[in-house]
């Protein structure tokens, strides 16, 4: 009863915004944003739970490009939205560049800590545990996120060299996330980690199953769509009426909502003693972001520009993608040997929560220095790193190679 429980209050948080905007109400910038803010966030938390709950229907490779796409598809309907209008108002350009920035660095500068201190958490409640003594390991099987994350990474240094966002961009890093969705079917197949109301509507009998799991994808899909722009605006709106800059705005305050339902699943499989496969999910997380979120912003500008075209960067934007760049690469040498420690936790979260006061360019270009400074001197201090990174590299290129070919 519980879980259905949450099913219903998620259903409830849905409601008022789509009211709002199916109703055509006139409401205030501020209740327009936050009403269709709770709705995005009502129709994350379903789309979670629909996802864990179909990878008892679903084969396998279906199962991770649908779930892979899924993911992150709150996200993708408010940062297509500025890419969509964009073409007819340069301003969201910077709009779209500012809410995937923010969610990208949000889920390695918020998301990869709170692990680390959800797990010490966990070991205080049962025995006197130091928070030096916590550390998370790395599943072997995320050892393909992890190069892809590479890849991805590796591409993004040149996206603010060239000052754009072309179509060639979408080719290399939608082709990478296909490639990383092959890679990843052919992995070990397991038996899905259900728990909460996934649980719940996993243990139903199967026709009921069905149809409850398509019922809250189609639902809160529906609701997305809906909610997106009004959301967008009603952020964009309120920035004007009370004098904050827009962009920031955007940039931390919309990835909020679309994260949340993420970084609760997170919290239960750490509080549950599976930090490992917690750790896993944000990991596979910021691979989707980073490659097919960034890679179809441009697609969805030259559809809706109606010709070839690219989102032209300003100065602020491309600071803005080298600073996403540059945690990235420090993220992946301090899980270059697949473990997480507390101070690499402690590190991530300060360097990410310090920044947020700091807009000057000179001030954010310091900080991508000290990112990417801390992942040279890292991998070139312990050449352990170095070689577990490509060790994993070949591993995953093996996977890729034809049947008989390995």
């Amino acid at each position: 009863m519980k879980n259905w429980l949450w099913i219903a209050g998620a259903i409830g948080l849905t409601l008022p915004g789509l009211f709002l905007r199916l109703g055509g109400i006139q409401a205030s910038p501020q209740a327009e944003a936050a009403l269709s803010g709770l709705s995005l966030l009502g129709a994350a938390f379903l789309l979670s739970w629909a996802c864990a709950a179909a990878q008892i229907e679903v084969p396998q490779p279906l199962a991770l490009a649908a779930l892979a796409l899924i993911a992150v598809l709150p996200e993708y309907a408010v940062d297509g939205y500025f890419a969509w209008t964009a073409a007819n108002d340069p301003e969201y350009v910077g709009y779209a560049t500012a809410n995937m920035t923010g969610a990208n660095r949000l889920l390695v500068g918020i998301g990869w800590p709170m692990v680390i201190f959800l797990c010490w958490l966990r070991g205080r409640r049962r025995a006197s545990v130091s928070v030096e003594s916590v550390s998370v390991e790395v599943e072997k099987d995320q050892t393909i996120e992890l190069s892809f994350l590479v890849l991805a990474t590796l591409y993004s240094f040149i996206i603010p060299l060239k000052g754009r966002l072309g179509l060639e961009d979408t080719v290399v890093l939608v082709a990478l996330f296909g490639l990383y969705i092959w890679a990843s079917s052919k992995g070990n197949v397991q038996e899905p980690r259900l728990g909460g109301p996934s649980a719940t509507i996993g243990a139903l009998p199967k026709p009921t199953r069905r149809l409850v799991t398509v019922l809250l994808f189609l639902f809160p899909a529906a609701v997305i769509l809906a909610a997106a722009a009004p959301f967008a605006e009603g952020l964009l709106e309120t920035g004007e009426v009370l004098g904050v800059d827009k962009f920031i705005l955007v940039q931390w305050l919309a990835p909020l909502a679309s994260e949340a339902p993420e970084l609760m699943v997170v919290a239960i499989f750490t509080l549950a003693g599976s930090a490992g496969v917690a750790l896993g999910t944000l990991i596979s997380s910021k691979v989707n972001q980073w490659t097919l979120l960034v890679g179809t912003l441009p697609l969805i500008y030259t559809i809706s520009l109606g010709g070839a075209g690219s989102l032209d960067l300003d100065s602020r934007q491309m600071e803005e993608i080298l600073l996403t760049g540059a945690q990235s690469a420090f993220a992946i040498a301090l899980l270059a040997n697949l473990r997480l420690s507390p101070r690499g936790g402690a590190v991530l979260f300060l360097l990410f929560i310090t920044q947020l006061f700091f807009t000057d360019p000179a001030v954010r270009y310091g900080y991508s220095a000290v990112y990417l400074a801390g992942a040279l001197a890292m991998l070139l201090r312990d050449r352990g790193r170095m070689a577990g990174l490509w060790g994993m590299m070949k591993e995953t290129a093996g996977t890729l190679r034809p049947a008989g070919r390995q």
